[in-house]
């Protein structure tokens, strides 16, 4: 009988000691909304590709060693770039699938409600990619964004026209903003002035579109009306293709085209725009000829997996991984709190976050990554094919490469 009741008992504790290694060794879970379908869909779908490379890489080095072990588990939701949707499925990710962190949104609009969803629950939030000031400028305790601000932006995108007209004295009085209507637009827009007016430019057209339109032509009409001398734009992919290519129809001449990233750093953009899209000069946070360690392997390796190169905002989802393996090694929990402290004393150098175009990852009180930084490249055609070349700030401009300013008349 003692026999007997012996073997339950150590059932009992095998069972126990099996329970214990199983938790220690826990599956992560990732929540990230983004968008898959409707006008941001390809972007969306590329920062979808960068994080799954970048987690394979993570589970296969042995995942989060102070864990057990544990493997990352990305777990991606839908925003359709809409907010509500966002909302909606931010509320599902922590509640029914019960998501460790939570990465996303690419559009501003829908990154800035859903972020305060997760501030609600005291959810853990990397924002890789949305630029609206605001999204970290609210007090915020849950939400830490690697990407730079888009007032940032719009400094650099200014202060590269400046340094354009001082290097190849040309004149430049009359400006013109074209943007899509969202919050991404309306935030850059709303920077393009205060810049222009610092500056004194006179702005002859501030002209906000639906990027869901399948006809910019009175857009593109206005714009050749107004002869501006440059023009800034924010587009998604869709509308950048569409407007690129009715303004070389209707012949807009301008002496500069300065974008925003977004649709212009879309690889479709170049597919579908070919030469239309030459001289464009296009402001992004990374580029694939920038002189970084490691860079030209992984852009390969991406590539190769999946058919087109890394950009800009890919670099950041990736980069996003690397940083949470980073924050939950040094936390050795999954406890928010814990994550949360990890976050604020991220100091992350080198190694795969120095494929960026700056080194580390810091973030000052309001959640703000302080170091992201800025370059901006020139599309040029090379042979059948066109190419994105690094051009400004001119310490890292591509060696031997003059950009082209103003750009040639159509």
């Amino acid at each position: 009988m003692k026999f007997f009741k012996v073997l339950p008992f150590l059932a009992l504790l095998t069972a126990l000691c099996s329970f214990g290694q199983a938790e220690a060794a826990e599956t992560i879970k990732i929540g990230n909304i983004i968008p898959l379908s409707g006008p941001s869909a390809s972007v969306g779908i590329q920062g979808k590709n960068a994080r799954e490379m970048a987690v394979e890489e993570i589970n296969a080095a042995g995942g989060i060693k102070s864990l057990g072990g544990a493997k990352l588990q990305l777990v991606f939701s839908d925003s359709k770039s809409d907010p509500t949707t966002g909302v909606t499925e931010a509320e599902r990710l922590i509640n029914s699938e019960k998501v460790h962190v939570l990465t996303g949104a690419w559009n501003s609009a829908v990154t800035y409600p859903v972020t305060q969803t997760a501030e609600r629950y005291g959810m853990p939030f990397i924002v890789p990619v949305s630029v609206r000031d605001t999204i970290t400028e609210r007090g915020f305790k849950n939400v830490f964004r690697i990407a730079a601000k888009d007032s940032w932006w719009t400094r650099d995108q200014f202060k590269f026209l400046d340094d354009m007209k001082k290097e190849f004295g040309v004149d430049v009085k009359n400006v013109a903003f074209v943007y899509e209507n969202g919050d991404w637009g309306v935030g850059f827009a709303e920077k393009w002035r205060e810049m222009a007016k610092e500056r004194g430019y006179k702005v002859v057209l501030d002209e906000p579109y639906p990027s869901t339109a399948s006809d910019l032509t009175p857009v593109v009409i206005k714009l050749k009306r107004s002869k501006a001398d440059v023009v800034f734009m924010t587009s998604n992919a869709a509308d950048a293709i569409l407007l690129t290519n009715t303004m070389a129809e209707m012949k807009v001449n301008v002496k500069a085209i300065i974008t925003s990233g977004g649709g212009h750093a879309d690889p479709s953009f170049l597919k579908a725009a070919g030469k239309n899209a030459e001289y464009i000069f296009d402001l992004v946070e990374w580029e694939a000829d920038l002189n970084r360690p490691g860079l030209k392997e992984t852009n390969e390796k991406f590539t190769k997996k999946y058919g087109y190169s890394l950009a800009g905002e890919s670099v950041d989802a990736y980069a996003s991984m690397y940083l949470i393996k980073d924050v939950l090694e040094r936390a050795g929990s999954t406890k928010p709190e814990a994550v949360r402290k990890a976050l604020i004393e991220t100091n992350l150098c080198g190694g795969t976050v120095g494929l960026l175009a700056y080194d580390c990852i810091q973030f000052d009180q309001s959640g703000q990554n302080k170091n992201a930084s800025l370059v901006i490249v020139q599309i040029r055609q090379k042979g059948k094919d066109m190419e994105r070349i690094t051009v400004w700030p001119k310490n890292v401009r591509r060696a031997g490469y003059t950009p082209v300013f103003p750009q040639p008349n159509k």
